[in-house]
């Protein structure tokens, strides 16, 4: 047998082999086509879901005069941070160690409006509320509240208002008012 004809039967018993291995090069793509055409759907429904109602939660820095925040008597908060009308979902930790959560939202009147995070019927699940539009959702049953009537109504699943005042171009929660809403967030069953 010739050198090259040596060669050329070995080189055909190599393609064999790693087509035995390998599979058949005429396979069908659409199992791997599929598969991550659900990956990337997987991916994006789970992005998505997270994403509903993004709130933006940042924790509540408390402003006074005294140095400690322990001892703080009021948290503020630059009106210009509420202009777009975007609920803003913000935290305040209590000395005991409960995370009071509360939004703040400039309505589509044009107040700046203030609630718990909760309400007096959907509370225990400890869901809150997301924003869509000019309404405030309950992520637990869905309720939806205008805007204009948040601060306003109180009762049932209406977020629970939370005191607020404007003092030039800033909005001032009293601490105090802040912790009044502790029972939404006391999840321990001790009051």
């Amino acid at each position: 047998m010739s050198k090259k004809h040596k060669a050329k039967t070995h080189s055909e018993k190599m393609k064999h082999k790693k087509a035995a291995v390998l599979g058949s090069q005429n396979k069908s793509k659409t199992p791997l086509i599929i598969a991550s055409v659900a990956l990337v759907l997987l991916i994006g429904g789970t992005a998505a879901y997270i994403g509903l109602g993004n709130t933006n939660t940042v924790s509540a820095t408390a402003s006074s005069s005294a140095p400690s925040a322990s001892t703080a008597t009021h948290v503020s908060y630059p009106v210009s941070q509420f202009n777009d009308g975007q609920a803003r979902h913000f935290e305040y930790k209590t000395s005991d160690g409960i995370t009071v959560k509360y939004f703040i939202l400039k309505s589509s009147d044009g107040i700046i409006r203030a609630a718990f995070d909760a309400c007096d019927v959907c509370w225990p699940s400890g869901k809150g509320y997301y924003q869509d539009g000019d309404h405030m959702v309950c992520r637990n049953c869905g309720r939806r509240f205008a805007s204009v009537l948040v601060n306003e109504v109180k009762g049932g699943c209406n977020p629970a208002p939370l005191t607020r005042t404007v003092q030039g171009e800033q909005l001032v929660l009293q601490v105090n008012d802040i912790l009044e809403g502790r029972q939404y967030f006391n999840f321990s069953g001790k009051a």
